[in-house]
């Protein structure tokens, strides 16, 4: 978010907090880009902020959130102290979570491995209306296609995002791999090293498709510890992962902090990944 609506959401986020009972003397940002994430202290809680527009979107992650905590599922939690609901104000949409100290270490793969196995263990077990990724894959391709969303684009660079896109999306549809529901985007930003073991968090971007799209999110190492996993399906979705963030970073009102860098880089991710692809 630009400063202006920054401030709007970090004040949205304090007097909803404090209208329901919790003590906030002092907000943190933890992170900003679309959404909002806010430490409010001393009550230790994270507020997720969203901007106008995306109620459903935070509804839904409240609903995937409530939903796999009844399974034991390896998730971050909802506060506990205020009814698991979005609240609005000032038309943003927020939801209160319980805030967990980040650790100073990095998880080891063969854990990070197990807590995915849990999460996709607690996934099947849950009843739930997700889309297939290969719809976010259509969203994404929508964006590079249209010239207007995506002005800054090279062309050369639109035509290898589309390629990807096109090829990739097509070898994990539903009529290609089997699927499940899926976290969506568990990179290391979203999974906590916490006193309970490692915790998933943002589940916002829960969908169906293959285990081996969440496994392409994490290092490497770690699908070397998943039992069953397709390790080339795995550098294709990595692939397909990275033209898809390529194509939010060059939409022309992306908010990603640093996002001319990560403009670059993505497209050279992309073409790292292509090249250990097996697309036979």
């Amino acid at each position: 978010m630009e400063p202006p609506e920054l401030s709007r959401a970090v004040e949205a986020g304090r007097t909803t907090a404090s209208a329901l009972g919790l003590q906030v003397d002092d907000v943190f940002v933890i992170h900003n880009s679309d959404r909002v994430a806010l430490r409010l202290a001393p009550c230790d809680v994270l507020a997720r902020v969203a901007p106008p527009g995306h109620l459903a979107g935070s509804e839904f992650e409240v609903e995937v959130a409530r939903r796999l905590a009844d399974v034991d599922a390896p998730v971050g939690e909802l506060d506990p102290r205020v009814e698991p609901k979005v609240f609005v104000r000032d038309a943003f949409a927020i939801s209160l979570w319980t805030y967990y100290e980040p650790a100073e270490s990095e998880i080891a793969p063969a854990d990070y491995a197990d807590a995915f196995k849990r999460h996709h263990d607690a996934l099947r077990r849950i009843d739930l209306d997700a889309p297939h990724v290969t719809d976010r894959v259509a969203r994404a391709l929508g964006e590079v296609k249209d010239r207007e969303r995506t002005p800054a684009l090279p062309e050369s660079d639109r035509e290898l995002i589309i390629s990807t896109l096109s090829v990739l999306g097509a070898a994990i549809g539903p009529d290609r791999v089997g699927g499940q529901l899926l976290h969506g985007e568990p990179h290391p930003g979203n999974v906590l090293d916490t006193r309970r073991g490692p915790l998933f968090v943002d589940l916002g971007t829960c969908c169906r498709g293959p285990i081996e799209f969440d496994l392409a999110h994490a290092p490497e190492e770690v699908a070397t510890h998943y039992e069953g996993a397709g390790h080339g399906l795995i550098r294709q979705c990595r692939a397909l992962n990275w033209a898809m963030f390529s194509a939010w970073r060059w939409r022309r009102d992306d908010q990603m902090p640093d996002r001319h860098h990560w403009r670059a880089a993505g497209l050279d991710h992309v073409r790292a990944a292509l090249d250990r692809c097996e697309l036979g």
